[in-house]
């Protein structure tokens, strides 16, 4: 641990504590360098992971976050300095799939302890890889898989990346976190264990929130810019219509955009969602064109100023009351 690089007393110690673990929106490449903290410094690719590494490692770590609050995550590119960082930090939690550039330099990277996410649950295909489209004839799933062809340069091999939003998941994830920080840190393996089983807990309440809040709907269908909540979708029951593909910068086509108009009309959708972090334009024309209102689902990329919430599990609390407006829950 970088802890034995260096002596730091308790004062010094006490005035990194309160800078490093205010909240996550403080986390970025321009926090406190790796290394300097005294505590085992663990380097994060983006919010979802940063805020798992703080909840689990509490104040025994020091989190770094590569992905600037209000930052498109797909769109990070690793800088020298933050290169630098990952080479002194003693752990590195990512999610391989989802940022190329945070793939190569961690898989270039020294560092000791690599942990990615995908390999700590079941990562599926979703989007525009397959089965978004199912219910609706086998002609909007090629539709789909056409746009995916001609979409971003992020080919998502490993599958659909956004585990995060499906609470059971993402409990699977930091059960697995919690223990690479055991193995890594074990002079302070009983508190990783206990905030784990703790965080666990509370993925378990929010799963059961969703299934209690979404029980009674009118339409099981919601529309999505970016293809980010299939498995929020499959975990309860719903279907996902993305104009966009699992990358929010891909372009629809004009007969993506009519064929959701036609899914509009006949499933009783009522609300065209956009996110916090992409342009809400191609929402809100789809949603002028077909006499619809908007609203946020927030796909949990990053906390800003416009979120709704100060954390993952407030923003997710506020999607759900969004979801249940747009399908009429009761």
């Amino acid at each position: 641990m970088n802890v034995r690089r260096r002596h730091i007393s308790a004062v010094a110690l006490t005035a990194v504590a309160a800078l490093g673990f205010g909240t996550l929106t403080a986390c970025s490449s321009d926090s406190a360098a790796a290394g300097d903290t005294g505590t085992f410094d663990v380097v994060a690719s983006f919010y979802p992971m940063a805020f798992l590494a703080e909840r689990i490692g509490g104040d025994h770590v020091h989190v770094t976050s590569l992905t600037q609050p209000g930052q498109e995550p797909h769109d990070l590119e690793i800088s020298a300095k933050q290169t630098a960082q990952l080479e002194e930090s003693d752990a590195a939690l990512y999610l391989k799939g989802l940022q190329p550039s945070v793939d190569d330099a961690i898989g270039q990277s020294p560092i000791a302890t690599k942990i990615d996410a995908a390999e700590l649950t079941a990562l599926e295909e979703h989007g525009t890889e397959a089965g978004l489209g199912e219910e609706h004839g086998d002609e909007h799933g090629d539709e789909h898989a056409h746009e995916d062809e001609h979409g971003h340069d992020h080919d998502h091999e490993g599958g659909d990346p956004h585990i995060w939003l499906d609470p059971v998941k993402y409990a699977e994830v930091a059960e697995g976190v919690g223990k690479a920080f055991q193995k890594a840190d074990p002079d302070h393996a009983a508190d990783y264990r206990k905030n784990t089983a703790t965080l666990v807990k509370d993925l378990k309440a929010l799963d059961q929130k969703f299934r209690t809040g979404l029980a009674n709907r009118k339409t099981d269908v919601f529309v999505t810019t970016h293809a980010a909540f299939g498995y929020l979708a499959e975990r309860y029951g719903l279907t996902e219509e993305a104009i966009s593909g699992l990358d929010p910068d891909t372009e629809p086509s004009g007969a993506r955009v009519k064929e959701l108009q036609k899914i509009a009309k006949e499933d009783g959708v009522t609300t065209v969602f956009y996110e916090t972090l992409v342009s809400d334009r191609t929402a809100k024309t789809l949603a002028g064109d077909t006499g619809l209102r908007t609203d946020v689902l927030d796909p949990v990329e990053g906390i800003t100023d416009h979120s709704r919430g100060e954390d993952y599990f407030q923003v997710m609390e506020a999607n759900l009351t969004a979801l249940r407006t747009a399908l009429g829950a009761r």
